[in-house]
């Protein structure tokens, strides 16, 4: 009876053995190929350099993963890890078959407590990889099966050092401060700041602890667990005889050598990151972006760019002072060399995150009349030195559709009649606001979007004076067509971008699109170069010895002062005014406050260059417009330049004021339609469009903005 029992339990024993190995084999069959379950990408940190190659910093990611290749990774941290992680990684396959015999047994004796060891790193990796996927997502049998079946699959594909080189790159290190490190290169750096290649045993030994428990044995929160597991990974070292027990008993004794640090936040220009940032969002799209791996080499200039913040320190941002904001390109390219702030990026007491050089949106005042300058040299031919109006007060009711509007000068003096030449460099509004009616709004807005403005343009009649709102970036790129001959390049504060799989994306290799004649941008040279240069000019503050032709902007009860200029080499815009778009500055003249900062910047920046704007091949020659508005044609002895009236020619010039809202488009109280009426003479259309229709834009009433 003993002997039929003993045989009834070995036949019960055996049947059961084959139920479980065919449910093995059940499990195992049902994991899906590896070729079909796409790779966990992890991510990784991107890196933003300067022009000259210096490294920025670090675009802030919650993943921080450095990938190093295989053939730098220490040989020492692979010793360790393979010693504490899988001693026989070098005698198996893709699986340890006495480690999963001992987990299942475990498994057995105490179910639900979820499968301890038993990985090898071949497994591990599936794990990192491939898995959780939706067939299993805790350590189960099943799952311990699943995962050692990809394994087999993966290890059949890659060798050990492939493997061992992934793991090394892809496995969790632990977080600090909310960013967790993937991979040594950058656990290295976030415990030590130091490349990983530069570490020692006992670091090498630390690191190697981490992946079973990173939060457990995190040195910065758990000194004396990470201290116990880097020893027992020294230990483990000693007895696979990668190290000696003398080299292990002395990096036992070493302290942890970690160091905290703000490697991976800290940038040297916040402002500017931000803005690279949106830009490489906008061209490769946000999950490239938030993926990263990317190196990112932008167009910022380090030397220029610390002379533009020295130009803007040395004149505002102090305590009371107005904030002010400097971006310069390089016209041949549209590539910014500089883009700087005075207030300080963050978001304490005195702090903002808010980037005046990319992101306000202020009135230009007289900044923006050169596109009615260019409006008239390429849409009408018409020749700034022989078109001819008349200074005078514009009082309410000059523009029937607009009964309120009127236009005035700084000084309530004017000049009499005068060529648009004498009115640019006076910077005289209402000689403007006549030759935009002229000229028809819609054609001044359509060639401030040509040149560069992105910005809504509601064709206000006030909007030649100045009143809408477009960034400092936008002036910039504008005033930049004019610098490069008559061509626009998109702006740019990136040059390439090198992807994870080394493809190349070149940010500036837009050709531009020509928008005038050189000829007829050089006709505009000689204009805005009296700007400063010419005695009594709103410009001269700006002028430091060499060819560069500008503009200046004052806006209405002094709130913003601009000053926009250019050489051959460089565009550069620079706003002056308080964060409080309302609260006006004393003696907020964009020739008093801009232009000098425009001058300190250029002189340092334009590196010794003092070259002219070469003369065209072929002259442009422009005739007399004879607008509604203008008296050419019709000149008396004070169109040659003399004026009819006593009117000061100081370097306020005879600019005027508005009543406009700081930041808007419109005087109060403008609601009325669009359609100001004017007889413009049937010439040709912007930039290839049709011919005018004597229509311009609307605006209410108040003073016309605008200025010095």
């Amino acid at each position: 009876m003993l002997l039929v029992g003993l045989l009834v339990t070995v036949c019960a024993a055996a049947a059961a053995a084959l139920v479980g190995v065919g449910w093995v084999v059940s499990v195992a069959d049902s994991a899906p190929a590896l070729s079909t379950l796409a790779p966990r990408d992890q991510g990784q940190v991107s890196e933003v350099y300067a022009a000259n190659g210096s490294l920025l910093g670090y675009l802030h990611s919650d993943v921080l993963r450095q990938v190093v290749p295989a053939d730098k990774l220490p040989r020492t941290l692979k010793e360790a890890t393979v010693a504490i992680e899988d001693r026989r990684f070098y005698q198996h396959g893709a699986l340890d078959y006495v480690g999963i015999v001992r987990a299942a047994i475990r498994d057995v004796f105490s179910p639900g407590a979820g499968l301890q060891g038993a990985s090898t790193l071949t497994m591990q990796l599936v794990d990192n990889i491939y898995l959780p996927f939706n067939l299993e997502k805790h350590h189960t049998l099943r799952y311990k099966i699943i995962q050692a079946r990809l394994a087999q699959e993966l290890y059949a594909h890659h060798s050990r050092g492939w493997i061992l080189a992934q793991y090394l790159n892809d496995v969790p290190y632990g977080t600090v401060g909310g960013e967790t490190a993937y991979g040594v290169g950058a656990a290295s750096v976030m415990f030590f700041d130091k490349p990983v290649q530069k570490l020692d045993l006992a670091q090498y030994a630390l690191l190697a602890g981490l992946p079973q428990a990173p939060s457990a044995y995190n040195p910065f929160y758990a000194p004396a667990l990470a201290r116990a597991r880097r020893n027992q990974v020294l230990q483990a070292m000693a007895r696979s005889r990668y190290i000696t027990p003398a080299q292990a008993a002395a990096a036992e004794a070493s302290p942890l050598q970690v160091k905290p640090n703000d490697t991976f936040q800290h940038v040297s220009l916040p402002y500017v990151f931000n803005y690279v940032r949106r830009e490489l969002i906008a061209r490769l799209g946000a999950r490239v972006v938030a993926r990263g791996g990317l190196k990112v080499y932008t167009t910022i200039d380090p030397r220029r760019q610390q002379e533009a913040q020295q130009a803007l320190d040395s004149h505002e941002g102090g305590p009371g002072q107005p904030a002010a904001a400097l971006v310069s390109i390089d016209p041949r390219n549209g590539d910014i060399v500089a883009m700087a702030n005075t207030s300080r990026y963050g978001v304490g007491p005195g702090e903002t995150t808010f980037d005046y050089a990319t992101q306000s949106r202020r009135q230009t005042g007289s900044a923006f009349k050169v596109f009615a300058l260019m409006t008239l040299i390429h849409d009408y031919d018409g020749d700034p030195n022989t078109t001819y109006y008349d200074s005078h007060f514009l009082a309410p009711g000059w523009l029937p559709q607009y009964p309120t509007y009127s236009v005035t000068t700084a000084e309530n003096t004017y000049q009499g009649v005068i060529n648009i030449t004498k009115a640019t460099w006076l910077s005289d509004n209402t000689v403007f606001a006549q030759l935009a009616q002229d000229l028809g709004m819609a054609r001044v807005s359509a060639t401030a979007h040509a040149m560069g403005i992105t910005s809504p343009l509601p064709n206000y009649p006030s909007e030649v004076l100045g009143a809408v709102a477009v960034s400092p970036l936008e002036m910039a790129d504008a005033y930049a067509t004019l610098a490069s001959g008559g061509v626009h390049h998109p702006p740019t504060a990136i040059s390439k971008v090198i992807l994870p799989d080394g493809r190349v994306i070149n940010f500036n290799a837009d050709p531009g699109k020509r928008i005038f004649p050189y000829n007829q941008v050089y006709a505009a040279d000689q204009v805005l170069e009296k700007v400063l240069t010419v005695p009594g000019a709103t410009g001269t503050a700006a002028y430091y010895g060499c060819p560069a032709a500008g503009k200046t902007g004052t806006t209405n009860n002094f709130t913003d002062a601009y000053f926009d200029g250019y050489t051959p080499q460089l565009a550069t815009a620079v706003w002056v005014g308080y964060p409080n778009e309302t609260e006006s500055m004393p003696n907020g003249f964009g020739g008093t406050l801009a232009a000098p900062i425009w001058h300190d910047y250029m002189a340092q920046a334009s590196d010794g260059f003092c070259g002219d704007f070469p003369a065209p091949a072929v002259p442009w020659h422009g005739v007399p417009f004879m607008g509604h508005f203008a008296v050419s044609g019709r000149r008396t002895a004070a169109a040659a330049g003399t004026g009819t009236s006593t009117a000061s020619t100081t370097a306020t010039g005879t600019s005027g004021t508005t009543t406009l809202p700081a930041g808007g488009a419109t005087a109060p109280g403008a609601n009325t339609p669009p359609g100001s009426t004017s007889t413009t003479p049937t010439l040709k259309g912007p930039h290839g469009g049709p011919p005018p229709h004597g229509r311009s834009g609307n605006s209410g009433g108040g003073h016309g903005t605008g200025g010095g």
